[in-house]
């Protein structure tokens, strides 16, 4: 028992108190947690208008969006990532985070839009047809009417697909960008300890999807009340 106890101690002074590791991982969640806000942000940008685009009556507008989601569900995260970072903004300059963010909204944007667009369909046809009635354009209708229906509707799935977003963040390491990840990888390469690092990532990760679970939970349970 005391050899465990003394292991366990030793694991945690030499990976996260000594030359103060612990903030290598504190800088690697800042990190994740900006690129997630981000990503999640411009996913949610993209998703709604290529939702509008596969709803709409322009036919090639709804091709390109139907490719731009076949295409980006269709192949994985990472290979998204590097192809961005490496091949298409390669010659950019730009911050690894930017690039980073972009990629990831490119691929949230994807899912986002078959979201958008389910909560779209599930709203009554009667008030689109109410709303025009009164003198609503199509797009006004849209605006004022529909979405606001079909965002309250998929409110839970989108605040899932955050969850999910963070926690495919963690492939950021691929571009040498220094999230949660790759902050557990700069750490085993200093105390070559395989397993203590990447648990104390996976206690990190899990504590956090745990929080915005109990917060998306509390939101469920709100917009069941408003109902």
């Amino acid at each position: 028992m005391d050899s465990v106890i003394k292991s366990l101690s030793d694991a945690i002074y030499y990976n996260l108190i000594r030359e103060q590791r612990y903030m290598q991982f504190i800088q690697g969640l800042g990190i994740s947690l900006q690129l997630t806000l981000y990503a999640a942000v411009l996913g949610t940008i993209i998703g709604l208008f290529m939702a509008l685009a596969k709803l709409g009556r322009i036919k090639w507008l709804q091709g390109l969006a139907t490719l731009y989601v076949d295409v980006i569900r269709g192949t994985p995260a990472v290979v998204q990532l590097v192809l961005i970072y490496y091949a298409i903004l390669g010659s950019s300059n730009l911050p690894k985070i930017v690039v980073a963010s972009v990629a990831f909204g490119i691929n949230s944007g994807a899912y986002v839009c078959e979201l958008i667009r389910a909560g779209i369909l599930a709203v009554d046809r009667g008030q689109m047809e109410a709303a025009r009635s009164l003198g609503f354009s199509y797009s006004h209708s849209m605006i004022y009417i529909i979405i606001p229906q079909a965002i309250k509707n998929i409110l839970p799935a989108l605040a899932n697909e955050f969850i999910v977003l963070l926690k495919e963040t963690a492939i950021a390491g691929y571009i040498a960008l220094d999230d949660l990840t790759r902050a557990g990888n700069i750490v085993r390469g200093r105390t070559f300890d395989a397993y203590t690092p990447f648990i104390v990532v996976a206690l990190i990760y899990l504590y956090i999807t745990t929080i915005l679970t109990w917060l998306l939970n509390k939101l469920e349970g709100r917009l069941r009340e408003s109902d």
